[in-house]
């Protein structure tokens, strides 16, 4: 979901809010009525995905320059993680994941507090909820990689559905 969603005045505008909402939405059902589609399919959906948000991150910095550290730093992230599943699939997906699932813990965790700490700036309460599960779903991760591994498909679906949801339903509320 996007991490501006909930700004007012300084915001990305509604429509690129949007289609991230849309993009990440469709992510999601993706990944919760085919989680039996190819391992190779799932991790390049993670890395497309990680990668258009990093874009958007980064994006945000030249329209809205508040906070401009945070935004890079997660723009950063989220290309970098996009780009090493993208190159390395099968590797990423089979040979180390419990690596990937900590970075995805460990970005999840970051990408939860900035939605918090943009919550309690007056990005009203939507951007906090889906910043504490982020926060809860990143712990869930890094603390059990195991059970993160057999379940990150499903986990990663709905938590993406429901962040594009609110992303869509903000945008709206921009417009």
């Amino acid at each position: 979901m996007s991490t501006y969603a909930g700004r007012r005045g300084e915001s990305l505008p509604w429509w690129l809010v949007l289609l991230e909402g849309i993009v990440a939405a469709l992510f999601g059902l993706l990944l919760l009525f085919a989680p039996g589609a190819t391992l190779l399919f799932l991790v390049q959906v993670l890395g497309l995905y990680l990668f258009i948000a990093g874009l958007f991150r980064i994006i945000g910095i030249f329209i809205d320059s508040s906070l401009w550290g945070l935004k890079l730093a997660a723009g950063v992230l989220c290309i970098l993680a996009g780009i090493l599943v993208l190159r390395h699939p099968m590797w990423s997906g089979v040979l180390v994941p419990t690596v990937l699932v900590f970075y995805i813990g460990f970005l999840s965790i970051f990408q939860g507090g900035i939605g918090i700490f943009l919550a309690f700036r007056g990005g009203g309460w939507g951007i906090g909820v889906v910043g504490a599960l982020g926060i809860l779903f990143g712990l869930i991760l890094v603390s059990n990689p195991i059970i993160g591994v057999a379940t990150l498909p499903l986990a990663l679906g709905i938590f993406m559905l429901a962040g594009g949801v609110v992303a869509v339903g903000q945008a709206f509320r921009m417009r």
